[in-house]
């Protein structure tokens, strides 16, 4: 097992660059970057880096020269035999060769499109640009990227022995989580912490504690090369990005009100089983099964993502009721925002009336908070996301408002065409 205080003590970042790999990603970014490869291949879009948390100043903290260095070097990564192989060739949701030899053909080609940086005041603007499938994979690693140069300007003011202390502290605040989850019957949870995880490193040890701590209980990881090392389930199924990029080119307002089924028809045609997992909150969950077509209530579950979480169980429990679907055959996935409070109480609140399911991410990945007296090591809420398609701006909305993007104009249009009304801000911490 890496000594990761030590590591981070010698400070040989060049052994430790933060992505060492072009699936050194989330699993659903692969399965995604397929289907856009496949049906949506000659779509321009633009991806821009989103600080949330607009009082951890960025530019201040990480230096511009080590910025390009790491991301430059992202660009000079390729798919190396093993990985290709594992991806040719494992079994991925029951499923053999979930990856099409011409997508692999493709994807064992690429290399990461360029980038556009520059400072503006105390942040960073970054965006990239170009064709849809080459673009969408810059997302999760560039994320990783401004997480850990955050992370390690902090680390760098610190003396040896503080580093110990410090992830020993960090250590010991995740195996009392684990504590406590591991008394939960029937609980299933899963890694979804690599965009904003503390270290990959570190990603990588809590894996491991997870897998020690948990046993079967822990279904594996979003991450495709930890899951890859350590011979886990790789897990995940799709995002936000697709609806998005869908409804920006939707042609009218009929067009748009089609296009987030279009894209679970276009899934549909691809995948089977556990991967048939609506994403129901781009454009309000409520909304959104109202409007559904018969065929996805026989999908195999939803994934909740934004506003109350309670909330949304039930939505989704009262649709499957209301289409003549049993809620007990059904999955629910929680993602938004968990730690282990909140998946202990969900967990006893949902799991006698549907099969429920976990995706743990920056609490788990990230949770430095209170471990430094002015913590500067606390988590925030960083994003990248697909701001325009083909020249037209993309919007999301999400179940909590204070999620919603795009330019005021479009909210207020993709507000009336799905039909969305008054909605319950929700703190936004990570």
């Amino acid at each position: 097992m890496v000594d990761i205080a030590t590591r981070v003590w010698n400070h040989k970042w060049k052994i430790d660059p933060i992505v060492r790999s072009l699936i050194d990603t989330d699993f659903y970014k692969l399965l995604m970057c397929q289907s856009v490869f496949r049906n949506k291949p000659d779509t321009q879009v633009t991806f821009s880096l989103i600080n949330r948390s607009k009082h951890v100043p960025l530019a201040e903290l990480i230096d511009e020269g080590e910025l390009r260095e790491q991301l430059d070097h992202i660009r000079s990564l390729s798919l190396s035999r093993g990985e290709s192989t594992w991806m040719r060739g494992n079994t991925f949701y029951g499923k053999r060769q979930m990856f099409t030899p011409e997508f692999m053909d493709w994807f064992e080609a690429l290399r990461l499109p360029p980038y556009h940086l520059e400072r503006r005041g105390d942040q960073y603007e970054l965006t990239f640009e170009g064709s849809w499938p080459e673009v969408m994979l810059w997302e999760i690693p560039a994320l990783a990227v401004l997480m850990e140069l955050r992370g390690r300007a902090v680390l760098n003011t610190m003396g040896r022995f503080e580093l110990q202390v410090l992830y020993a502290r960090a250590m010991t605040k995740l195996w009392e989580k684990i504590e406590r989850l591991r008394t939960l019957e029937g609980l299933r949870l899963a890694d979804f912490g690599t965009r904003r995880r503390h270290s990959f490193l570190w990603q990588d040890w809590c894996v491991q504690a997870m897998g020690e701590g948990l046993g079967s209980a822990f279904a594996g990881t979003s991450n495709c090369l930890i899951a890859k090392n350590r011979d886990l389930e790789a897990i995940g199924t799709n995002a936000h990005e697709l609806p998005m990029v869908y409804s920006a080119l939707a042609e009218d307002d009929t067009a748009l009100a089609h296009a987030p089924y279009d894209v679970l028809s276009d899934w549909q045609e691809e995948h089977d089983g556990n991967l048939r997992v609506i994403l129901p909150d781009t454009y309000g969950t409520k909304g959104f099964l109202d409007a559904a077509p018969d065929w996805l209530a026989g999908w195999t579950g939803i994934r909740i993502d934004s506003g109350d979480p309670a909330t949304g169980a039930e939505t989704a429990i009262n649709w499957w009721k209301a289409r003549g679907e049993d809620p007990r055959d059904k999955l629910v996935i929680f993602s938004d925002g968990l730690d282990a409070d909140k998946i202990i109480e969900l967990h006893n609140q949902f799991s006698d009336r549907v099969r429920v399911s976990f995706g743990w991410g920056t609490m788990l990945t990230n949770d430095f908070k209170g471990l430094t007296n002015d913590d500067r090591l606390a988590p925030f809420s960083l994003v990248c996301k697909a701001v325009s398609a083909n020249g037209n701006a993309t919007v999301k909305l999400s179940d909590n408002p204070n999620k919603a993007m795009g330019p005021a104009t479009e909210i207020a249009r993709y507000k009336r065409v799905f039909g969305v009304g008054e909605q319950s801000p929700m703190g936004v911490e990570v």
